[in-house]
């Protein structure tokens, strides 16, 4: 009698999509990333190679669950844009996300920014940035070959990878695209996009009423008998 052996398989990995902590832990943290995230989305929406994400699981390493962080904000290039669980590196021609923005909260503790900060040091992060809401603190960090370095005077920074500058005010933190633009939440694009609806409707409406002004003076010339052909 001939056994037949059955082929071992390898049982499959399951990577979480999720890591059951909160996108954020207040309004304001969570408006921060949500701005960033959006106005990231809006200067790239021409480039079909720029993937912009926020709170997405990131696993660098295939077959280890463990090894991930969900960045409040990824900005990766050469990748498609798309909707994803989370960002599997060796699924992304082992791309990693070259930007990284961190919005505190006041519960993130010190080692877990540590351990965050050394996570994208050695995982690939070009540039990593920090911003507190609470204390209008700035740090960024640029990759110096296996490390980060600090961006000494970060006030009024421009991002090489992204071109967009960092102000800060006493009030605030402003971010501005390359052509000057300011970074806006999403009622304030509203409210902006309200207000340039208004004034093409109301260029529209004058156009509307200069054409009508001069049908009616033309009509009146003609019934006094002017011709109008040669005017």
């Amino acid at each position: 009698m001939v056994q037949q052996l059955t082929p071992h398989t390898a049982p499959e990995i399951i990577y979480p999509d999720s890591d059951g902590q909160p996108m954020a832990d207040n309004t304001k943290q969570f408006r921060w990333i949500v701005t960033i995230k959006e106005n990231l989305e809006i200067l790239f929406a021409s480039r079909d190679d720029v993937f912009v994400a926020g709170n997405l699981l990131w696993y660098p390493v295939e077959g280890s669950v463990k090894t991930r962080q969900a960045p409040d904000v990824m900005v990766v290039f050469g990748r498609p844009k798309g909707d994803r669980g989370s960002y599997k590196q060796w699924l992304e021609n082992n791309i990693p996300p070259q930007v990284v923005f961190e919005i505190l909260s006041p519960g993130n503790r010190t080692q877990e920014m540590i351990n965050k900060s050394l996570f994208y040091q050695r995982y690939g992060v070009d540039e990593y940035y920090v911003y507190d809401p609470d204390t209008l603190e700035l740090s960024g960090f640029l990759r110096s070959q296996d490390s980060f370095a600090a961006i000494e005077e970060i006030n009024g920074w421009v991002s090489p990878s992204l071109g967009i500058s960092f102000q800060l005010t006493p009030d605030t933190l402003e971010i501005y695209y390359p052509d000057g633009r300011k970074f806006l939440t999403s009622v304030e694009l509203d409210q902006r996009a309200e207000r340039e609806y208004e004034r093409a409707e109301q260029e529209r409406q004058e156009k509307e009423a200069a054409v009508q002004q001069y049908q009616e003076l033309l009509a009146k010339l003609q019934a006094k008998g002017v011709d109008i052909d040669n005017l």
